[in-house]
């Protein structure tokens, strides 16, 4: 993962900027950068390194004509794709953020529709003072914003990173009574701090000093699922679930770095090794990670090693300890800023 990091027309110095930077340097160890532009604009990123290792990848990162800056967090699974339609722009690295400038210049918002991945990205039209950001299909990327009392807009992939910039740390009476009450805690939009909003999945945003924010959708899962009744047979839709479980496969292992698959004993996790077994073949070694929590009524750890068995995958099991909680809780607290979703986001926390 990577960190972003926007703001515009704040009453702030660009130290603001630096410590959005700095409080998401956990989300990217091998490189950080600023932008800072001719007004009260500035753009931040951390960076965790997946495609094109070398200094052409990092970020903020210009278009070719300078006109326009990124911040992005994520991975754009079809990006060599794209960049093969993009063959005239003049690309000077081989990393997907590259892509995403192109493909902004090419087709404007509608290059959402043709990226396959997960991300948060703001783009700064340095020429029309303009910033778009734009959030994936299903919200696996962070986008969280804040305005403030003087019409300027903030924007990073944690909640803490906004406060490090200047939004004020006050929780919301509501979404707190709710989560109390009922135990919600995902309240889309709305976040567990006032005045800080989260960007829907499938939401994209543009924001100007003229015009203040606007956000929209781009995609509607309820929409896409429905749009058309499917007459074809059976048979049909399953031979294409098929083809689409095999592409998302191959176009999530590439990477300039080692990919790990995460297993537990249940069927999607089965289904997942049975899969890349397909594309990479019997000698396939990505490594495996899981978790157990010492207690046979939960332990899947027997199926995963039924898994495993007679394959070339190393495993590592990590066990989560009664013990552990209350340090592994403060950790994750600390990255989600909010309540999350249980014993379960511990036990990853130790893969």
């Amino acid at each position: 993962m990577c960190g972003i990091a926007f703001l515009s027309s704040c009453d702030v110095a660009q130290s603001a900027l630096d410590r959005m930077v700095k409080i998401q340097d956990h989300r990217g160890p091998d490189d950080n950068g600023t932008y800072s532009g001719a007004g009260a604009e500035g753009l931040g990123h951390v960076r965790l390194s997946i495609l094109d290792l070398s200094d052409a990848g990092h970020q903020p990162m210009a278009s070719a004509d300078g006109r326009y800056v990124i911040s992005f967090n994520g991975e754009i699974y079809n990006y060599p794709e794209l960049r093969a339609e993009l063959r005239d722009y003049p690309f000077r690295s081989q990393c997907d953020t590259e892509v995403i400038l192109a493909a902004y210049q090419q087709w404007g918002a509608a290059c959402l529709d043709r990226m396959i991945g997960m991300f948060a990205f703001v783009i700064w039209d340095t020429k029309e003072n303009v910033a778009w950001g734009a959030r994936d299909r299903f919200g696996v990327k962070p986008f969280y914003y804040h305005e403030t009392k003087t019409g300027g807009l903030m924007v990073a992939s944690e909640i803490k990173a906004l406060h490090a910039g200047g939004a004020p740390r006050e929780p919301d009476a509501v979404t707190w009574a709710t989560y109390l009450a009922f135990s919600l805690y995902d309240h889309s939009e709305a976040t567990f701090w006032a005045g800080i909003r989260s960007l829907p999945p499938g939401g994209q945003m543009t924001w100007s000093e003229s015009k203040g924010l606007t956000i929209s959708t781009w995609y509607d899962v309820a929409d896409a699922a429905c749009s058309d009744l499917d007459t074809r047979s059976d048979a049909a839709v399953a031979d294409e679930l098929r083809a689409l479980l095999d592409e998302t496969i191959a176009l999530r292992f590439r990477a300039d770095v080692p990919v790990g698959v995460c297993l537990s004993g249940g069927l999607d996790s089965s289904l997942l090794l049975g899969l890349i077994h397909k594309m990479q073949g019997k000698d396939s070694c990505v490594e495996a990670f899981s978790f157990c929590c010492g207690d046979p009524t939960y332990d899947e750890s027997p199926w995963i090693e039924k898994m495993l068995e007679q394959t070339q995958h190393h495993w590592t099991l990590n066990t989560l300890a009664v013990g552990d909680v209350p340090d592994l809780a403060l950790q994750v607290q600390f990255a989600q800023d909010e309540p999350f979703g249980g014993l379960p986001t511990l036990g990853m926390s130790t893969v």
